[in-house]
């Protein structure tokens, strides 16, 4: 995989934004307005901050010359995988991971969907967080007196 193959697969993916945030020589892959994948367009190899699994990130670092702890980033949770030195799949599923992980924790809209299938819970509003009215305060306190008669 190249530069040019790993920019269309992470633009592939749903909900997905690139931008430049840190310069014209770091292209930054976004879903739900966070990071999942830093690509440097400077450096010889190609490399790319991918976030992972601190456990697994750990194994792939093990299994592959070509993966280090993340540079510029959170060592535990990023890693930098020179991208034409792995095989495709490889590099193909440690990109999915990093956009899987980052998709469930990247705000999510009321109704909009996610991958888990899960929603998010409208924010309460002024009503649901009312008093209650005095009559059922009133309804309770006569409840409470006659449980301290018996």
């Amino acid at each position: 995989m190249d530069v040019v193959d790993f920019r269309e697969y992470c633009l592939g993916k749903p909900d997905t934004t690139e931008g430049m945030p840190f310069g014209e020589t770091v292209l930054v892959f976004k879903v739900g307005g966070k990071m999942f994948a830093l690509m440097s367009l400077d450096e010889v190899p190609a490399t790319a901050n991918l976030k992972c699994d601190p456990d697994l990130a750990l194994d792939l670092r093990d299994r592959y010359e070509q993966v280090r702890p993340g540079y510029h980033m959170n060592k535990k949770h990023w890693n930098t995988v020179e991208i034409e030195g792995l095989p495709d799949v490889e590099l193909r599923k440690m990109i999915d991971h990093s956009y899987d992980l980052v998709a469930q924790s990247a705000p999510k809209f009321a109704g909009a969907a996610v991958p888990s299938g899960k929603r998010k819970k409208p924010p309460r509003t002024a009503t649901s967080t009312a008093r209650k009215p005095r009559a059922v305060a009133r309804h309770r306190s006569a409840v409470a007196r006659r449980r301290a008669r018996c």
